[in-house]
């Protein structure tokens, strides 16, 4: 049994069982967002979440107090459908982007500092260190190195068909795209040009860049789910599941690696949460994101998974509810 922490009043309490084949539950959980959201982020050091709720648009919490920061709609008056959102790797700084437009915001003081139109419809994005640029995934086939400080495109990364997925690497001299056309390619931004590329068995909806530069995770929709080398393009570990004679598919929705690029921390569209050792490409632990109804049949999607301290890490679940794991 792991040991249920206590936090404010409102937050539900969950003892974990270990031995369930499903996974673990979460040790602890609250709701970020009624009725669920479009979008969830997590900043690197999981200090900081941002939330795209259907009921209230953006919004900042602070992860440790469980508290709403702030409210980060686009418009005054409105409430934007946030698409995508995400930290830069210090988490000073944080965008929120609906289909068109993004918004760049200071974390320390709720502030936004810049307000763009987007060349394309944003489908994902990253940012840079100290929020100096983002990395879009555009419906244009494009992505886009975009100054979001000072507004407009620096460099443009072609693709042969819509770019759902993207990550910057920790310096901003690499980032890994993944593409409708079923490649994951790795970039070299200032030349804008393609140094590595691996094609899958579907829509490439998860990348990922491990900190140490060495190592990538892609995997497709209902496809692979492949840690390799940035490097050479070898493929090390393939983290599909197999029961019997069947390959059991599953859609990865969210992935990061620790800050010493040892694990590897998913989530799924089905709501498993599952950290990995990289070395050897087996799971260590698994666990299962809380669900609004226990006994319904809908999945909560694992929007984003983060690190925490002291062997802890947290989820993000399309139903609003943050989860916390020992």
């Amino acid at each position: 049994m792991h040991k249920a922490l206590a936090f404010s009043a409102g937050i539900v309490l969950s003892v974990s069982l270990t031995g369930c084949g499903s996974g673990d539950a979460p040790t602890a959980w609250k709701e970020y967002a009624l009725q669920g959201t479009y979008s969830a982020s997590l900043s690197a050091d999981s200090r900081f979440a941002i939330t795209g709720s259907f009921n209230h648009g953006g919004s900042l919490w602070d992860v440790g107090k469980h508290e709403r920061l702030y409210d980060w709609n686009h418009r005054n008056g409105e409430q934007s459908i946030i698409a995508a959102s995400g930290f830069s790797p210090e988490s000073s700084f944080a965008v929120t982007a609906n289909q068109q437009d993004l918004v760049l915001w200071n974390t320390n003081n709720g502030q936004p500092i810049g307000f763009w139109s987007s060349p394309g419809e944003i489908m994902a994005l990253d940012l840079s260190p100290q929020g100096d640029f983002a990395l879009l995934g555009l419906a244009n086939h494009e992505a886009v190195y975009f100054d979001v400080k000072n507004g407009g495109v620096r460099k443009t990364l072609r693709h042969s068909a819509r770019v759902r997925s993207v990550d910057l690497s920790n310096d901003a001299r690499f980032a890994l795209t993944g593409s409708d056309d079923y490649k994951a390619t790795l970039w070299n931004v200032e030349g804008a040009t393609a140094i590595q590329q691996l094609t899958l068995g579907n829509v490439v909806d998860t990348v990922a860049l491990a900190p140490n530069g060495r190592l990538a995770f892609s995997s497709g929709s209902l496809d692979k789910a492949l840690i390799w080398e940035t490097e050479t393009g070898r493929v090390l570990h393939d983290l599909s599941e197999t029961l019997g004679f069947f390959q059991k598919r599953v859609s990865f929705l969210s992935a990061r690696f620790s800050s010493d690029s040892s694990q590897l921390l998913t989530g799924t569209a089905s709501g498993t949460v599952q950290l990995w050792d990289v070395s050897s490409g087996t799971e260590l632990r698994r666990w299962k994101l809380h669900k609004r109804d226990p006994y319904g049949p809908v999945h909560t999607g694992a929007y984003d998974v983060a690190f925490g301290s002291a062997n802890t890490y947290y989820a993000l679940g399309s139903n609003g509810f943050i989860n916390e794991f020992r």
